[in-house]
């Protein structure tokens, strides 16, 4: 709750930010129009699911930092816009608990590594240059894992698969820069074991949350 007040705030101020001329200003397709890239870098949280009967304890979490790039294609019909994007981070989160132990998280003693996204997104210019979106999609996480039977370690990887879901404010900046701010939710329902051979277990089920702030910046073509 306290990282989606944060947000929240973080979005507020960000659009008070905007110049107040830019609402006289005629709207333009082609402000957020075309192909775009960029880089995102914000906070990040990983806990455990409000799962009944559970007993690990979902008020641990691995905090940290996320990082990475993200592509998209969006087309502007008045003051609407339409997209899809997609994106690739890493972070900084993880949980140092003894390995032969279920932990915090669950899962023994892990960090978070690569995570993959993909989806849409929709928004409303409230200003000719400012786009207030909502989006969501499928992610795809991956925990690096330390495991330890008391005498031997190994390393091995979970892949959570779940959806996310966001909102944020896009700021134009002259004809092709821009710069975002962002709250995205994410929850894991399946999981599987990765072996260090490459062979995987049957998925199974869980239950992961995910909290991200990010800010980010990009060139659109």
């Amino acid at each position: 709750m306290r990282t989606l007040l944060f947000a929240t705030a973080v979005l507020a101020s960000f659009g008070v930010a905007v110049p107040a001329f830019a609402q006289d200003a005629p709207p333009s397709d082609a402000t957020f129009t075309g192909p775009r890239a960029g880089v995102i870098l914000g906070y990040d949280r990983l806990q455990p699911g409000q799962v009944p009967n559970s007993d690990i304890n979902d008020s641990n979490s691995a905090d940290g930092l996320t990082y990475g790039g993200d592509v998209g294609y969006d087309i502007g019909s008045g003051r609407w816009v339409f997209g899809v994007e997609g994106e690739v981070t890493g972070s900084t989160s993880k949980v140092t608990n003894n390995p032969s132990a279920a932990g915090a998280l669950g899962y023994g003693r892990v960090k978070a590594g690569r995570d993959l996204y993909g989806g849409i997104r929709a928004g409303y210019r409230v200003a000719p240059s400012t786009l207030l979106y909502a989006k969501g999609g499928y992610t795809n996480q991956r925990l690096d894992l330390v495991a330890s039977n008391g005498t031997t370690e190994t390393g091995r990887h979970f892949n959570l698969d779940g959806w996310r879901a966001g909102v944020g404010l896009e700021q134009a900046i002259g004809n092709h820069a821009y710069a975002k701010i962002e709250y995205r939710y994410s929850n894991y329902g399946n999981a599987r074991l990765e072996y260090p051979n490459g062979a995987n277990t049957n998925n199974f089920s869980v239950d992961t949350d995910r909290h991200q702030a990010v800010v980010g910046v990009g060139f659109r073509f």
